[in-house]
């Protein structure tokens, strides 16, 4: 029988594995948060794309499908499907964006706006619920490190 660890520079396995470890941390956080968003009736990339035009969008600039997929770290063509499933709820509207004939702006309606609220309130429980043990201000640099956003 081979040993598991050959082929490996980890000596204690997947264990001591950055890139394992972040897998396990963002399977078990992912399934928080779902099932934190059940009650509300989103899913999860459901909340971040409402949640992300609704943060694009508070100055009264809407933001097309493309801007707000960018923001999320989306796919655009994912997101403008969650999109069509957000609009058929009455959370978003979508029409043709004046700046780009291609492209779709997308406007929280009321509704989605009370429900963006509600659902980020959830979210930042949940999240104080999963990371509660953490230093934030340290896990927030790691991770924005991580990400390239700083």
């Amino acid at each position: 029988m081979s040993d598991p660890t050959d082929g490996t520079r980890f000596a204690g396995g997947p264990g001591e594995s950055p890139g394992f470890l972040l897998w396990r941390v963002t399977a078990a956080w992912q399934r928080a948060i779902t099932a934190a968003l059940v009650p509300l009736g989103l899913t999860h990339v459901q909340f971040v794309l409402l949640a992300c035009a609704w943060w694009l969008g508070h100055d009264g600039d809407l933001p097309n499908q493309a801007q707000v997929a960018a923001q999320a770290g989306a796919d655009v063509k994912m997101a403008s499907e969650v999109f069509a499933r957000l609009e058929a709820k009455g959370l978003v509207t979508r029409e043709t964006d004046p700046r780009d004939s291609r492209a779709k702006s997308v406007a929280v309606t009321a509704d989605g706006v009370a429900l963006a609220k509600r659902a980020v309130r959830v979210v930042e429980d949940a999240d104080a619920r999963f990371f509660g043990a953490l230093d934030s201000a340290a896990l927030v640099r790691v991770l924005r490190g991580l990400a390239g956003m700083g």
